[in-house]
């Protein structure tokens, strides 16, 4: 996307502008999308793409046993155990979050993998949750519903499961969010018991329901929500950012599909954050979350839609090198934040300490509270707020370094940052402001610290550990049927894709790549002269700007 935030995250933000918490981050483009090109199928080579080898997988350390066990708990605690709803964060827990419980049905399985909690006491939660959503009031009036054509609002109340305020939006990527959970439960829970049946059966109405073309104010992208008071939201889902998920569910559809040409024009925009940064040529989206979410459940290891054929990656080796960009930035260091360094980093979404202007090293710098920050190519802000989830969730793609910074952060920081569920959201060593604050507390001469958890960042920690040890989440995942079809409609071939006794490598269509390139220069050049002609035809007064 080539915007300034987005996730769950996007439409959190986007509730908290509506309600006028300030925040002036949006995303999206309203615009209605040019019609796809016409397709052309050209005779390409293809050949195998000139990659590094992986990263080898050292052993985790007994420290992540421990923040394994303590954020499943999290889940397992904090949820309503009379509906299934999990807190947007706690121990503030104002409200559920819809996304908070799709990583909820996903934290079940993996406790009882582990033996944390028996099967039965997992079928018996997740039961409930899904019975609790098929019963859900919906309609298109303003109160008293829970949500609307499939889709659920963002944020519910905690007991009765409505719309928590008229702030809060139908969220198309929080419900994407949810139903990855569910798809999970459904394929999950394969036993012959009547009560794991009803868990399969209601997965499959709840994810049928969706009327994902209902959604598509500017066919064929994807509305990032709708309000009942006014209507859709004006900005659509663009590449590239954790949306990769809701437009795969969306192609999979067994009801309502979106086209493939939506997955076309979705990717269209990538060239925008495709280049260099910090030393790693990639797809680019400053905060980590849009490099983490819709890899919590499907594994794109060497797997490859049109653009990342074009590219010789994947979209798994995509945010390895965003991961090993922002431990570079931190590195780097160019603001000059308190404690950044190769072991202490991470820019995400999460909370912060105030909104508010401060006077840091002789210059006013802007703090934020919950926002999206991150570095990258375009998506960049940083006020020195440091979201563990950011590194942690980052396991599988880049273990060498996420491990010790994890091991660091725990280490030096964990006598306040570290409690009984694993990490408190986020710390800012560098704000030291006797002011009110937003959330939080100052530590004296250690800066600010989070007083909540927050699911969205949680949900990332248990399953990126989860994964990273047997592939557990992505292996269950790639039972799915639905996920399967979403993948393969929008043009994923090879990996686990393709059939099992034909191994198929990472390739690089050069033709296209080349074709490509061309087309990107081509249209950057003409950017520039139009834009010298309208200087040259309309002349300011301001002095010109280096």
């Amino acid at each position: 996307m080539d915007v300034v935030l987005s996730k769950s995250r996007t439409t959190q933000l986007l509730a908290c502008v509506v309600a006028g918490f300030g925040l002036a981050l949006l995303a999206g483009c309203g615009k209605a999308p040019e019609p796809p090109m016409p397709k052309v199928l050209p005779q390409v080579i293809l050949i195998e793409a000139d990659l590094p080898p992986r990263p080898m997988k050292p052993e985790l350390p007994p420290l992540f046993d421990d923040i394994e066990r303590r954020t499943f708990q999290f889940f397992w605690d904090t949820t309503n155990e009379q509906n299934g709803l999990t807190p947007d964060r706690y121990p503030s827990r104002p409200f559920a979050s819809i996304a908070s419980v799709g990583f909820a049905l996903t934290a079940y399985p993996i406790g009882i993998e582990n033996g944390w909690v028996s099967r039965n006491q997992a079928v018996e939660r997740t039961l409930t949750t899904l019975r609790f959503f098929r019963d859900l009031p919906t309609g298109p009036q303003r109160t008293g519903k829970a949500g609307y054509k499939g889709f659920y609002y963002h944020f519910l109340d905690m007991q009765e499961g409505r719309r928590y305020d008229s702030w809060v939006e139908l969220s198309s990527v929080d419900t994407a969010l949810l139903l990855m959970g569910v798809l999970f439960a459904q394929t999950y829970y394969d036993g012959d018991d009547a009560r794991e049946k009803e868990i399969r059966q209601i997965a499959d109405s709840l994810y049928k329901r969706v009327d994902w073309q209902w959604l598509q104010r500017n066919k064929p992208l994807v509305s990032m929500g709708w309000f009942p008071e006014s209507g859709f939201i004006q900005h659509d889902w663009m590449g590239y950012n954790e949306a990769m998920m809701l437009y795969i569910l969306a192609l999979g559809s067994p009801t309502h599909p979106v086209e493939p040409d939506a997955w076309t024009v979705w990717t269209r925009t990538y060239d925008n954050d495709w280049g260099v940064y910090e030393g790693q040529e990639y797809l680019a989206f400053g905060p980590l979350f849009g490099h983490q979410y819709s890899h919590v459940w499907i594994d794109f290891r060497d797997i490859q839609d049109a653009y990342m054929r074009e590219r010789g990656i994947d979209y798994f080796l995509n945010s390895r090198r965003a991961t090993l960009a922002q431990r570079e930035y931190a590195i780097e260091n160019p603001m000059q934040w308190r404690e950044y360094s190769a072991n202490v980093w991470g820019l995400t979404a999460g909370d912060g300490p105030q909104n508010t202007t401060q006077e840091y090293r002789g210059e006013q710098r802007q703090f934020r509270h919950y926002s999206a920050r991150g570095a990258g190519l375009r998506e960049n802000f940083d006020d020195g707020t440091i979201v563990p989830s950011a590194a942690v969730s980052s396991l599988p793609f880049a273990p060498e370094v996420v491990i010790p910074a994890t091991v660091e952060m725990h280490q030096r920081f964990g006598d306040y940052l570290y409690s009984s569920y694993g990490f408190l959201d986020s710390f800012n060593p560098s704000f030291n402001y006797d002011i009110p604050l937003k959330t939080g507390r100052l530590i004296p001469d250690r800066g600010w610290v989070a007083s909540d958890y927050i699911a969205i960042d949680q949900g990332p920690i248990l399953t990126g550990i989860a994964n990273y040890r047997n592939e557990f989440v992505w292996e269950v995942m790639k039972k799915n049927p639905y996920i399967r079809k979403g993948l393969e409609r929008a043009g994923f071939t090879g990996g686990w894709l393709a059939p099992e006794d034909s191994f198929q490598p990472l390739r690089k269509d050069e033709k296209a790549a080349s074709a490509r390139a061309a087309g990107i220069a081509e249209s950057r050049a003409a950017a520039a002269a139009e834009q010298k002609a309208a200087t040259v035809a309309t002349p300011s007064s301001k002095p010109k700007q280096p």
